[in-house]
């Protein structure tokens, strides 16, 4: 039961974000608005951790299987890859390496804010 509890605390979050994306004019995917609001509630502890924790866990180790169609999505679209292959993988690299970075410096600004709260 606290799994169905949590999950449902997930999805009314990720719902939340599905209707700021249609109610906001911009280009933010409602995933991105739905990851703000639970980081917002989260930091303010207006949801506490252990309210989402045990199914967070849970959702993390079965990420993997949620690549399995986009991965074989990517068979139908092999005589494309092979056309680009070079500027995709080119691409692939150089987001990756910005969305660490980015992702990196953001953590550690939050991680030393919430030390000087402490």
């Amino acid at each position: 039961m606290n799994y169905l509890k949590q999950f449902l605390i997930i999805m009314g979050i990720s719902t939340l974000g599905e209707l700021l994306h249609e109610l906001i004019p911009l280009t933010v995917p409602a995933s991105i608005y739905g990851m703000l609001l639970m980081f917002a509630g989260l930091y303010t502890g207006l949801i506490p951790l252990s309210s989402v924790k045990d199914t967070g866990k849970w959702l993390v180790a079965v990420m993997p299987v949620m690549f399995i169609p986009a991965a074989a999505g990517l068979i139908d679209a092999a005589p494309l890859l092979k056309a680009n292959g070079v500027a995709y993988a080119l691409i692939t690299v150089i987001t990756t390496v910005l969305v660490m970075v980015i992702v990196g410096t953001v953590t550690q600004a939050v991680m030393r804010g919430g030390k000087k709260h402490d």
